[in-house]
């Protein structure tokens, strides 16, 4: 397998292993790539997609979520790569480490590529990929695609027109909860402050 672009370094010269509970090991591959979205109350609320490609979760930042109407485009700032391992990561950052706050993970499963032509890392480098995401919330086709916005690299995050498009439906306000513990952001921040009183 192909080694990423960017290996988790980035990831750990963020962050302290003795502070925060996030995992700083790579994890395992599965033989159907992964993907997770996480639902984080950073300095700004948003979600996190991420995808399984060569050994590490390639990482997006999108403020306002995905969406199910393909008329939609999300913005999607790239982040550094995480390990495997955080596919799995739910609960609080503390504060004064990178990212504080509170982490849900809002959906999850596996994807699969659209595009026999290219591996989804190359579909990557060329700025443009089509996956299917087969998640508890999300189905279908989404497509990410490089844009130049401003001073900087952005991503577009756009549903594709398939049969689970739909304009009506809106799961980042209507489905808040995670899908693994059934929580809220709100719940699982209380449950950590309780823990550590």
């Amino acid at each position: 397998m192909a080694a990423s672009r960017d290996t988790p370094t980035r990831y750990r010269e963020k962050r302290d292993p003795r502070r925060t509970p996030e995992p700083m090991e790579d994890g395992r591959e599965s033989d159907r790539p992964r993907f997770v979205i996480q639902q984080h109350a950073a300095s700004t609320l948003h979600y996190d997609v991420r995808l399984e490609v060569d050994g590490v979760l390639r990482s997006w930042a999108v403020p306002k979520g995905p969406s199910t109407d393909p008329r939609v485009k999300r913005l999607a700032i790239p982040t550094e790569d995480h390990p495997l391992a955080y596919a799995d990561f739910e609960g609080v950052i503390p504060e004064g480490e990178y990212g504080a706050g509170t982490v849900l993970i809002w959906d999850r499963g596996h994807y699969r590529n659209l595009a026999d032509h290219a591996s989804i890392a190359e579909q990557l480098e060329d700025g443009h990929a089509t996956v299917w995401l087969e998640g508890e919330k999300l189905r279908g086709g989404y497509a990410l695609i490089r844009t130049h916005l401003g001073q900087g690299e952005g991503w577009l995050l756009v549903k594709m027109e398939d049969e689970a498009a739909d304009a009506r439906r809106n799961p980042t306000s209507t489905e808040p909860a995670s899908v693994v513990s059934e929580r809220t952001l709100e719940r699982i921040t209380r449950e950590a402050g309780r823990d550590q009183s």
